[in-house]
């Protein structure tokens, strides 16, 4: 079969399948039943000579022409998106909804003032904000859970940094640095935090995935020392709390202590061994790139970003 007698369809088709990398999942972002995606795929497949797509035990997995191909109608899609879609975006007058990923600390830091816009100038703009569980928000991004991921994906902005292989696109939002907290009345509050003194203290570790390991120990590692973490959490603002109400010490982004509500509570140390700054990325799918709307959330973020880091070098003077 040529190009010229090929129903462009399938190769939407196409792109639903690899993005959910499952027939259901995709058949529901198409709005079509599965049985007529799986047609779709079995139509492209002869006209292509390939099998594509292999069935597994949890989807499908593609062949490597498969993922050759990909890209090349993910671009495709994506310029013929911005051709018919609508060019500009009258903030007044539009309606959407944007779901995000990103932890509680950053979303506090990031969204008071994208709500305060909404809330004046936007009124038919809502947001949905999905837990951050991860370091790897790709899956969540390429299945279209969500629309935008911020936080520290150091991993993952790594393999992005030059590559043109991937649908996921990212930006740097701001940088910060690591301190070290513990509540006012520490038994350390008053004495200079030597290494010696920080692997003796008792620690809490602020992991989505609840690992009990981090930047810190993979340094410490390097010291030959390591540290006892008592306690992980997922939120911020509960290791605020408990950081607050006990002897446990944490390492925080300085920039996020305020977001815990216990900075008043609080005192921050230098640590007494160093860490690469923390970096905060906005990660998101090509297939809005060029979307007006999304370009709006974006710059709105941006610019909270600013804020932040304004805030961030004025609170380490």
């Amino acid at each position: 079969m040529s190009f010229l007698t090929l129903d462009l369809n399938l190769l939407r088709v196409f792109d639903a399948v690899m993005t959910e990398q499952n027939l259901t999942r995709a058949a529901n972002r198409l709005a079509m039943t599965q049985p007529a995606v799986s047609n779709a795929v079995k139509r492209l497949r002869d006209a292509l000579g390939d099998e594509l797509l292999i069935r597994t035990a949890h989807g499908v997995k593609p062949t490597a022409r498969a993922e050759s191909l990909w890209p090349a109608v993910r671009r495709a899609l994506a310029d013929l998106e911005e051709a018919v879609a609508p060019r500009t975006f009258e903030l007044a007058k539009a309606n959407a909804t944007f779901r995000m990923a990103m932890a509680d600390a950053t979303a506090g830091l990031l969204l008071p003032p994208l709500v305060r816009l909404i809330e004046n100038e936007a009124p038919g703009i809502d947001i949905r904000m999905v837990p951050l569980t991860t370091r790897e928000p790709r899956p969540l991004l390429l299945r279209g859970d969500i629309d935008l991921a911020i936080g520290f994906f150091p991993g993952v902005v790594a393999q992005l940094q030059g590559s043109t292989e991937t649908p996921v696109r990212h930006e740097r939002l701001y940088a910060g640095e690591y301190v070290c907290v513990m509540r006012k009345e520490h038994p350390l509050a008053d004495k200079e935090l030597t290494v010696d003194l920080y692997c003796e203290a008792n620690h809490l570790l602020v992991s989505f995935s609840g690992r009990a390991r981090g930047l810190v120990d993979d340094a410490l590692v390097s010291l030959n020392r390591e540290r006892r973490i008592l306690l992980t959490v997922n939120q911020f603002f509960t290791a605020g709390k408990v950081v607050a109400a006990s002897d446990l010490i944490m390492v925080i982004p300085r920039h996020l202590i305020d977001a815990t509500g216990m900075s008043n509570q609080l005192i921050q140390k230098d640590l007494p061994f160093k860490l690469p700054d923390v970096h905060i990325d906005m990660l998101w799918h090509e297939r809005d790139a060029r979307s007006p709307g999304h370009r709006w959330l974006r710059e709105q973020l941006r610019n909270s970003g600013v804020l932040a880091r304004t805030d961030n070098n004025d609170s380490s003077n």
